[in-house]
């Protein structure tokens, strides 16, 4: 798989699949989940709330992931996975990395070849962006998948900046 790095709003990726950093609820939020379920309208929020009727009546699990349509959005589906919140005593690496490697499990399912990743995790669940990029490339790069280009859309330059530095490691 081909990792690539944009900057910008990943609401205006062109690609199979867009993943929603969402929180646990699926019913919305701030930071991305927001922009998604803004600008994808009212038809994304309408799946969550069916997922959260059956098998998801709980909400989703950190970690895990699930797909509903894209909407009005330039992709075909929106993946949600819910990120960890960052903890500097409890070691939760395994759950953000699984965020990555569910999002494209999930992917696979639907058949998608390209996929448009925020960095999950390093807004309001405050964990460090270069440890956040480093798992998430880390992730990416050993993933058994057959999605053929994962995109890492940071919205900061200054992200974007380290990213480039990180993967050319």
């Amino acid at each position: 798989m081909r990792i690539e790095l944009a900057a910008g709003d990943i609401t205006a990726q062109h690609v199979d699949a867009i993943v929603n950093a969402a929180n646990s609820s699926l019913l919305g939020g701030g930071g991305v989940d927001g922009a998604i379920h803004r600008k994808g309208g009212p038809e994304i929020l309408a799946e969550c709330r069916a997922l959260r009727a059956g098998h998801h009546g709980k909400g989703l699990r950190t970690g895990q992931a699930v797909a509903t349509t894209a909407g009005r959005l330039p992709a075909r589906w929106v993946i949600h996975t819910v990120g960890p919140v960052y903890s500097p005593t409890l070691d939760r690496s395994a759950e953000l990395r699984s965020c990555y490697t569910e999002s494209l499990r999930v992917a696979d399912e639907l058949g998608a070849a390209t996929v448009a990743f925020p960095l999950i995790s390093a807004g309001i669940y405050r964990w460090p962006a270069e440890d956040a990029i480093r798992l998430a490339l880390a992730a990416l790069r050993t993933a058994d998948t057959t999605v053929t280009t994962a995109t890492l859309v940071l919205f900061e330059t200054d992200r974007l900046a380290l990213a480039e530095r990180l993967l050319a490691e």
